[in-house]
């Protein structure tokens, strides 16, 4: 969860750096990077279910665990943010873009795996699943009605972010269950902000590439799908 934690902090960094031209898109040009907005990430959905797949069908990211892991998950996850934002002008951004989801997919295997391992694990992954497309839809509704200016709302959302990190780092060595649900009721909270925020950066015209879009509106899903995961396997999971 905490390097999905630390690209979402990498990517709303931007935001609070780089002064976005609102209104430079006429309602057209809003309504265009929107639907390749949407599409990308409906076809970015299929890597990420073909990693997650391939992660728990090979076991491979066990094999990764430890330090050497870590540090090529890092490599991986900064790595194709960078990549992506460099070529976001292009095609091959689109092409990076779907090689990081399922790069995402193979990271989030571990986590489904372990979820798996309870009885009612396939109804908790598909309850997640649910509940993460629930969320995205009321937040695209809300940010299609809400006329109000929200850029002042990432500032607090980044600050979110940051007490989110320095919590999962200390219920690292903590280890408490009490801990770690009120992180991922907190993070659900936060995220699903996030989505509404960043889909209201596209209908107000503050984000003008589609691809940048995807890839924000992508970790916004993902860290939202992996805290309801841990929520609902501390809470609801059964074992045989």
């Amino acid at each position: 969860m905490l390097i999905a934690y630390f690209l979402e902090l990498k990517m709303n960094d931007q935001y609070q750096t780089i002064d976005y031209p609102y209104a430079t898109l006429d309602a057209q040009g809003r309504n265009r990077v929107m639907r390749n907005t949407y599409w990308l990430l409906a076809i970015s959905m299929i890597p990420t279910v073909l990693g997650a797949w391939l992660g728990i069908a090979t076991g491979i990211t066990y094999a990764l665990s430890g330090g050497l892991g870590t540090i090529l998950f890092l490599v991986g996850a900064f790595g194709g943010v960078y990549l992506i934002e460099r070529n976001k002008d292009s095609i091959n951004g689109v092409y990076i873009l779907l090689g990081f989801t399922f790069f995402m997919g193979l990271m989030l295997s571990r986590m489904i795996a372990m979820v798996l391992g309870f009885k009612n694990g396939a109804e908790l992954v598909m309850t997640a699943f649910g509940g993460t497309a629930g969320v995205f839809f009321i937040m695209a509704s809300l940010s299609t009605v809400i006329k109000r200016d929200l850029s002042g709302l990432g500032k607090w959302l980044f600050i979110g972010v940051i007490m989110l990190i320095v919590g999962s780092l200390i219920n690292m060595f903590v280890a408490s269950t009490a801990g770690m649900l009120v992180i991922s009721v907190l993070s659900i909270g936060i995220f699903s902000a996030f989505m509404l925020y960043d889909l209201k950066q596209i209908v107000d015209g503050g984000e003008t590439n589609y691809i940048s879009a995807t890839l924000t509106l992508y970790l916004d899903i993902i860290n939202v799908f992996q805290s309801l995961l841990a929520l609902l396997g501390i809470m609801g999971g059964e074992r045989d």
